[in-house]
């Protein structure tokens, strides 16, 4: 009796030892840049020149990349969903993280073995050992039995060790949700740095065409004698320098048709048919601007910075657990029977209960050591996670920085480009009314192509901007209807 009341009163005392995680609170900052942004320069009558202004809260849709009014790119977008391998890696480990804190949970419970055994046995007829009742000394021995053992969870060892898993589980999880989110912003960067290219490798051909007009038109004059040497040497290094940019961008091109096909689950040589063009987007004009005490929600990375910092800290609970005394019952119950018709039969039966107290007394100061790394390592799971805030926060000024300034570039390509256009129209003009030579023709026809590459360079880059932004504040995954995504608010188990 004594026994039995000790033993209750150590489990109705259970603990929880080690520290009860508590979530970070969000930073106390209002804005990411010292100077709010403002809504961003507009370059009237070209792709992507509208102003994008920012509306400060905003939330971001699921499928932000519809926003760019493109259906290629909404095909190209779901069959990378569907197809990527990255991303389906990512969710068969969430099914293996699921299925560890199930099987984490086989702890709270008894474990129960069944099993029978039988031997045949000859004991030497002088032996000091007992024998059946029937003296026999060669005889059949049949034994079934059912052993029951229960590991009550005194000081919050299992509950802290399935808090770990759970945490481990929403950190898998979290790393889904970002591997979705760099899929599509990665589809999204691709498919406009392709089209990017194809109009610079236009242009580069035009520019190699007047270059090769400009030469043949100066060989001419230096073999009429109008024209220096120097002025064909020139305009050979000319076309030689203007002919060696084509191969990077050649290669570029081709390398963002390989990286589309990639991303869309398929080798390079099945990449789909899908072709860009800068006119072909639209660009989004206004913009979400997720509040800063939002952003640490949102982020995926963040999040799973946090739950590592959960886990790490539900481990300092477990080290915590494994130094102080552990509680083993078992009951064992069977039959012992000559006969397995017999084995049922009244005075066969046995039984036992029994409790083993253990509790470490020495053990080389493992243990401790390995509380005193628990700790540190939730030290270091916090210092990630605020550089990971850090980090996100500097994302988030950063694409802001970059969509102001993009814009203002694009604003002078543009202007430059329509300066270089109205050269070229007066050139022509002069040319044909006899007072320039066709080479200062040729020289403002390259003129304006150059400035065309600038200009389609610089439309990209703000495509590229928006894309950016709505990576860089979640990609908002929270509205995606995929069980697996859970939206970014706490739940009973983060506390």
């Amino acid at each position: 009796m004594p026994f039995i009341t000790i033993l209750a009163s150590l489990l109705l005392a259970g603990c929880t030892v080690g520290p009860d995680f508590k979530k970070p609170a969000a930073p106390d900052v209002s804005d990411y840049t010292a100077r709010p942004p403002a809504t961003t320069a507009s370059s009237a009558n070209v792709a992507g020149g509208e102003a994008q202004r920012f509306a400060k809260g905003g939330d971001i849709p699921a499928d932000w990349w519809t926003l760019f009014h493109s259906g290629p790119l909404n095909a190209l977008i779901e069959q990378s969903l569907n197809s990527n391998p990255d991303l389906k890696a990512a969710q068969a480990a969430l099914s293996v993280a699921r299925e560890n804190v199930l099987a984490g949970r086989g702890a709270y419970y008894p474990g129960v073995t069944a099993g029978v055994s039988a031997s045949r046995q000859q004991d030497p007829p002088g032996a000091l050992a007992p024998v059946p009742s029937n003296n026999a000394f060669l005889y059949n021995l049949f034994t079934p039995q059912v052993s029951v053992s229960y590991v009550p969870d005194v000081f919050g060892l299992n509950r802290r060790s399935l808090e770990s898993l759970k945490a481990q589980e929403q950190a898998v999880r979290f790393q889904a949700i970002a591997t979705q989110v760099t899929l599509t912003a990665n589809v999204v960067v691709a498919a406009i740095q392709q089209a990017s290219l194809q109009a610079q490798v236009e242009a580069t051909h035009q520019m190699i065409d007047i270059d090769t007009r400009m030469l043949g038109v100066l060989r001419y004059q230096f073999a009429k004698g109008y024209a220096g040497r120097l002025d064909v040497a020139a305009q050979e290094s000319q076309l030689a320098q203007v002919a060696a940019t084509l191969p990077p961008l050649l290669k570029q091109l081709a390398q963002q048709h390989d990286l589309l096909a990639v991303l869309a689950g398929r080798f390079p040589s099945q990449a789909p048919d899908e072709k860009f063009e800068l006119p072909g987007l639209q660009l989004p004009q206004d913009l979400p601007l997720s509040l800063p005490s939002a952003l640490v929600a949102q982020r995926p990375d963040v999040r799973q910075a946090e739950a590592n910092m959960h886990a790490a800290s539900a481990q300092v609970g477990v080290a915590i657990a494994n130094r102080l005394p552990n509680i083993l019952l078992t009951a064992n119950a069977g039959s012992t029977a000559l006969a397995i018709g017999q084995v049922f039969k009244a005075g066969t039966g046995f039984w036992s209960l029994g409790a083993d107290v253990a509790a470490p007394v020495f053990q080389g100061g493992t243990l401790l050591h390995q509380q005193r790394a628990a700790k540190a390592a939730y030290v270091q799971a916090a210092a990630q996670y605020r550089s990971t805030v850090l980090t996100a926060f500097q994302n988030v000024a950063d694409t802001l920085a970059a969509l102001e300034q993009d814009a203002e570039g694009l604003k002078a390509a543009a202007s430059a480009a329509d300066a270089a256009k109205v050269t070229l129209d007066l050139s022509q003009r002069q040319w044909k009314d006899g007072y320039a030579g066709y080479l200062s023709v040729l020289s403002a026809e390259q003129a304006y192509q150059q400035a065309r590459i600038n200009l389609v360079q610089a439309q990209a880059n703000r495509y590229v901007d928006t894309a950016a932004l709505y990576q860089a504040l979640g990609g908002g995954w929270w509205h995606r209807a995929e069980p697996a995504y859970p939206a970014p608010t706490r739940n009973a188990d983060e506390k």
